[in-house]
């Protein structure tokens, strides 16, 4: 009697084991779905918290200055529209006039390119056809600017992205204090001390990143307009200005957007001034990334140089180009948090260890 109500009870919990785990496993999977489906907002999200942390100090110094809150939002952001606006508008006409300039002379470009091909390099192309070639272009040319139009739905779901970064962005830097009463709702009043000492690093590395990445812009924009402006290239100053904050502020395919720009505008000047540009951009790069960047991260952002590029790989591999651009003040802020709650041991005297 009591084996059989042993066994009954066996296979009850069996059973309730069994339905427990699918549940459990159900609940997981729909979770990953879950994920799945909102990995893009998941991401708008930290770009927009991150671009917060961003502005905060310079809204909180209007703060503390009698400034209502949103209001000194509104007027950061304003100022910060104007001056992208004013970018955005003088490099727009510079790209248009090159552009049209460029398709205009691509018949007696070819010709420059056949001939410096054929002087420099010993290359012969026959100016008939090269000529034939330059009118295909052109057509092809025409043909791609004619079905621009195709990419509106890509465009319009850019803007798209765009409106929602900035409307999230505004109200987590507005309602600043609001979420974090709120987050510290959700902790014991012991913890809550340590969960705003986080945040207060998290602001302190994402500003810190914020002015590293614009002192490595103005050095590259102060850089490139000599360069530029040595090598002859059109519009030194504004090119220049395009490579120091494209390169710096877009992550991933940055500073190849950067560099395409006066490639293509020395282009029109001649063959080898879009050659020299091209090198010189290729060089201060490795310049930038091996003599420039270590010194101001380490200063700036406090992380060694082979930790920060390990960490921009994982970025991208887990979040694409914007896991790029978070993952400096991420593992910044990690960073700092464990070496103030991290307990720390003397460390043995040993060769190994000597500098």
């Amino acid at each position: 009697m009591r084996s059989s109500e042993g066994r009954a009870e066996f296979a009850w919990r069996l059973r309730e084991t069994v339905v427990v785990t699918a549940v459990g496993v159900l609940v997981v999977l729909a979770l990953l779905w879950a994920l799945a489906q909102l990995r893009g907002l998941i991401v708008l999200v930290l770009f927009s918290l991150f671009l917060a942390f961003a502005l905060e100090p310079a809204v909180n110094w209007l703060a503390r200055r009698g400034w209502r809150r949103g209001v000194a939002t509104l007027v950061v952001y304003l100022a910060l529209l104007v001056v992208m606006a004013v970018f955005v508008a003088i490099l727009g006409t510079v790209v248009a006039r090159q552009m049209t300039d460029l398709v205009g002379s691509l018949p007696d470009y070819s010709q420059r390119v056949a001939r410096f091909l054929e002087d420099q390099l010993g290359v012969d192309l026959s100016s008939k056809d090269v000529a034939r070639s330059a009118g295909t272009i052109s057509d092809i040319v025409g043909s791609v600017i004619g079905g621009a139009f195709g990419f509106g739905a890509t465009v319009l779901g850019l803007l798209f992205q765009l409106l929602t970064v900035a409307t999230l962005t505004f109200y987590l830097t507005k309602d600043g204090p609001r979420l974090r009463r709120t987050v510290c709702s959700f902790v014991p009043a012991a913890r809550q001390e340590d969960v705003m000492r986080a945040w207060e690093i998290a602001i302190d590395r994402t500003a810190a990143y914020v002015w590293y990445r614009t002192a490595l812009a103005m050095v590259s924009a102060v850089v490139h307009s000599i360069a530029f402006a040595a090598l002859g290239v059109p519009y030194a100053v504004t090119l220049a200005l395009w490579v120091g904050v494209v390169s710096q502020f877009i992550p991933t395919v940055g500073t190849y957007l950067a560099g395409s720009l006066p490639i293509a505008v020395a282009l029109a000047e001649s063959p080898r001034t879009a050659l020299l540009t091209f090198v010189f951009i290729v060089i201060y790069q490795q310049v930038e990334n091996y003599v420039l960047s270590p010194p101001l991260s380490a200063r700036t952002m406090q992380i060694h140089p082979a930790v920060g590029f390990s960490a921009a790989i994982a970025g991208v591999a887990l979040m694409g180009p914007v896991g790029a651009l978070l993952a400096l003040p991420v593992v910044a802020t990690l960073q700092t948090v464990l070496s103030e709650y991290v307990t720390r041991h003397e460390v043995v005297e040993h060769s190994l260890m000597e500098d």
